[in-house]
């Protein structure tokens, strides 16, 4: 994770690691981080495919315009659809 990720500076907790997981591999990020930063940091390029011709797309912007990186948060029966990847916060 360390390779795509400067080592110091921002407004993430480095000393505060958190789990989780993104189309089933277990991933690492940190506090502070949102959800497509922590992609980025773990080398995830790849957050879906277009709807007709299932092109790859990947992270485009860093704020809530983001086109491209729309995911489903939450496990089991509380899942949040449609959320963009940019704005979520991992805790």
């Amino acid at each position: 994770m360390t390779s795509h990720r400067l080592a110091r500076g921002g407004r993430i907790d480095r000393g505060a690691a958190l789990n989780f997981t993104f189309d089933g591999r277990a991933l690492r990020g940190h506090a502070g981080d949102s959800l497509a930063s922590a992609l980025l940091a773990n080398g995830v390029q790849l957050v879906g495919r277009s709807f007709k011709y299932h092109r790859p797309r990947g992270i485009l912007t860093a704020g809530a315009a983001e086109p491209n990186a729309l995911v489903t948060v939450g496990a089991g029966g509380r899942t949040e659809p449609n959320t963009r990847a940019t704005t979520v916060e991992l805790h």
